[in-house]
């Protein structure tokens, strides 16, 4: 089949969050199966500055956006076997920053329209249009809506993933049709009205032919009114359409075995040898205690209410009585800095922490430590549990979402699992799972080594995620 797969992120072009993770690996996976696959993105000043000179320009054309024309330049290039196109519009997206701004949803209803017309420039009419998140939502409807007396958009199917359901692109309704171009008629029937506005994720979920989001966990979590985000009514409407598909890894980029940006590399075999040499090696880069024999907690994340790190600062008293070094890596909330920062300063060689994000330093954090922790509120997928037990390193996490569904507890009486998990958003429970876990590691060696060796048997691979999509495609025909 042809696909087309529109986000306004991805790698190796550029990432914020796991949205880019995605982008950049499952196009691949799926030319394997024999598709062809192609992804568009924004043309972001960073992409501008590192690639620009690599593109070449397909197609110049004139859109109406705002009650004005405003021009239009698609550059492409091959990456691998997928060819990918750039939406290049100076003044919408040659900023500082991806989001985060006023009008963004002028930005982002220019750039799908952009894509809309851009299918009838090129003569380029996929079978499938995949769309993720909020940002493309409005995708489906535009071809419906505005290009539906044209058999050629008519004709195509469109898949719609919910990457993260909290956040909507919810806007005021005047965008319909200044930006959009859309009649009043789907306002009026509620097709995209939302709270007095229109939302970008609602319309994707009502107009694709089939929605997914990225565990099956989550996808009946959204049905609820606890992680619904006011839309689980809306979902309830599309269950039967709802696939819940698991992200998985690039395990050609995460692999300990070749890892370029770890200082030993080590596979199943000498993970418990080489990890402690590792361990080692980031003691002595981030100035803590050199002791291989202490059990290492790695935390790399974006430091938010979501990820749980509330759960952290009421603990934070018990966790510096634990026999443990703690390193954490990320950047978010002012007041979860601020007590990460007066953590390390109480805890000089025991607690660090890094303000920020650094790749390079987050492939060591997870080569060395021996625990992962990932308490998180509500997790959609996760990538970095993936990671984690890709390198032999144990996760901690919260049975939510794809946490649930992708790491399997320690069952001390079978020695089974490949990580740790506590139920309910409750942080006296997460210390105590914390405690069974360094329980495990200091009295348990023999049994520690089995679930090193389990989680590093887990297939975090796209190979299982991609027959399933796979299937979706097939299930629209």
């Amino acid at each position: 089949m042809q696909i087309l797969m529109a986000a306004a992120e991805g790698l190796p072009f550029i990432k914020s969050g796991g949205l880019a993770d995605v982008i950049g690996s499952l196009p691949f996976e799926l030319t394997k199966k024999g598709h062809e696959v192609r992804v568009v993105l924004p043309l972001y000043l960073k992409i501008a500055q590192k690639h620009h000179q690599d593109f070449h320009l397909e197609k110049q054309f004139c859109i109406d956006i705002n009650y004005r024309q405003a021009q239009v330049n698609i550059w492409a290039t091959m990456v691998k076997d997928v060819k990918f196109y750039f939406v290049e519009h100076q003044g919408y997206f040659e900023r500082e920053s991806m989001y985060g701004y006023d009008d963004d949803g002028e930005r982002f209803a220019y750039y799908q329209r952009a894509i809309v017309e851009m299918l009838n420039q090129l003569n380029y009419f996929p079978q499938i249009i995949h769309s993720h998140d909020w940002h493309t939502g409005m995708i489906p409807a535009l071809c419906k809506e505005t290009h539906g007396f044209d058999e050629r958009y008519r004709n195509i199917r469109h898949v719609y993933t919910i990457h993260n359901l909290a956040y909507q692109g919810n806007f005021g309704p005047e965008m319909l049709n200044s930006c959009l171009g859309l009649e009043w008629r789907v306002f009026d029937n509620g097709n995209v009205r939302y709270d007095g506005g229109i939302s970008f994720m609602k319309s994707g979920i009502l107009y694709a032919d089939k929605v997914t989001t990225v565990s099956p966990s989550y996808a009946q979590e959204i049905l609820t009114p606890q992680y619904g985000e006011h839309l689980e009514a809306v979902l309830e409407m599309r269950k039967y359409d709802l696939w819940g598909i698991v992200n998985g890894i690039d395990i050609e980029d995460w692999n300990p075995k070749t890892d370029r940006e770890i200082p030993y590399n080590f596979n199943k075999v000498n993970v418990i040898k080489k990890k402690k040499q590792c361990k080692n090696a980031l003691q002595k880069e981030m100035g803590l205690e050199v002791k291989d024999d202490v059990m290492m907690v790695g935390v790399v994340s974006r430091l938010t209410w979501q990820k749980g790190f509330y759960l952290l600062m009421e603990q934070l008293s018990e966790i510096c009585r634990m026999p443990i070094q703690l390193v954490v890596l990320g950047s978010g909330e002012a007041e979860i800095e601020t007590k990460m920062v007066q953590l390390e300063e109480g805890n000089k060689g025991r607690i660090v922490f890094y303000r920020g994000y650094n790749e390079s330093l987050a492939h060591r954090i997870y080569a060395a430590s021996d625990l992962f922790l990932m308490p998180s509120l509500f997790e959609p997928c996760g990538i970095s549990q993936l990671i984690s037990m890709r390198y032999g390193t144990l996760p901690l996490v919260r049975e939510t979402g794809g946490l649930r569904d992708t790491v399997d507890p320690y069952n001390e009486y079978e020695h089974s699992g490949n990580g740790f998990s506590f139920a309910n958003y409750n942080s006296g429970e997460m210390i105590q799972v914390l405690w069974n876990a360094i329980h495990v590691y200091y009295d348990c060696p023999k049994n520690w080594k089995e679930l090193v060796k389990n989680a590093m048997n887990t297939d975090v691979s796209w190979e299982k995620s991609a027959q399933i999509y796979d299937q979706l495609y097939h299930s629209l025909w």
